[in-house]
């Protein structure tokens, strides 16, 4: 008799993902991690089912992203195996129990599930004021999450690491996600039409400045997360970045780290 199956169904981006389990202590880890993102009236056809390794297996190794000839990716890291067949949106991971390793797999499927659809994953903080949202993105130590800290408190906060971005009609939308570093909890699940993309700079002073497009769309390239070894998805998402950049001015936002920096971000 094949053992019972628990589900939990996580939405990320309006894109939901049944994640299928045998373990019913896993499950309940994974609801206390994607909480507000776990939606089970969500409708979705997309599935990972997961097997989980025996204490005390290797989990070294750096993340390596590849399609075989089958049309299926091969996502695979020390804690963590992944077969994602695009086709038919379904895959089968083995990994440790740790919440993390589905979350670093749910990162990657989003990411080529993405770039087909001409968004991405960017690794950005990322805020809502007055209706709309504003995307601050810089590499470690920029400054993102002392951004999102200095937050007035009815600014809701997407992300202080990974933010969403879709194509929306017209222009781009960006979520919320449980996806998060420094801040230490997940993102509002909530989402609104994106005004700006701000690249971060600390400073003596607060002031926001032009980006030319060739500097803009290089900074852009660098910081959005795409892990596959696959040529024409990069030429694709390189095209989504230029894409972006016609619809959504980009900035440079020196900044002190006070309050007062807020005062600019309208």
């Amino acid at each position: 008799m094949s053992p019972e199956l628990h589900s939990v169904q996580v939405e990320i981006g309006k894109t939901a993902i049944r994640i299928l389990t045998a373990d019913p202590e896993f499950r309940e880890i994974l609801l206390a991690r994607f909480g507000s993102f776990v939606n089970p009236a969500a409708q979705t056809s997309l599935q990972l089912s997961v097997r989980l390794l025996a204490p005390g297996t290797p989990t070294e190794g750096d993340v390596h992203v590849s399609m075989n000839g089958g049309g299926q990716w091969s996502i695979v890291r020390g804690d963590f195996r992944c077969l994602w067949q695009p086709a038919i949106g379904e895959g089968s991971v083995e990994q440790t129990a740790n919440p993390y390793s589905i979350d670093t797999v749910l990162r990657i499927v989003h990411t080529l599930i993405l770039a087909r659809e001409g968004g991405f994953l960017l690794h950005s903080s990322s805020a809502v004021r007055n209706g709309r949202a504003f995307l601050f993105s810089g590499l470690s130590g920029a400054g993102k999450t002392t951004l999102v800290r200095l937050a007035p408190p009815d600014v809701p906060i997407l992300t202080d690491e990974i933010s969403y971005v879709r194509r929306a009609s017209p222009g781009y939308t960006a979520f919320g996600t449980p996806f998060f570093g420094e801040f230490g909890r997940p993102g509002e699940n909530t989402s609104a039409p994106l005004a700006a993309l701000y690249f971060l700079a600390k400073g003596p002073d607060n002031r926001i400045d032009p980006v030319p497009p060739a500097e803009a769309a290089r900074l852009l390239m660098r910081n959005i997360l795409f892990f596959a070894e696959d040529k024409r998805l990069v030429q694709l998402v390189f095209q989504s970045a230029c894409d972006f950049l016609q619809a959504v001015p980009a900035y440079r936002l020196t900044f002190f780290p006070d309050a007062r920096v807020w005062e600019l971000i309208r």
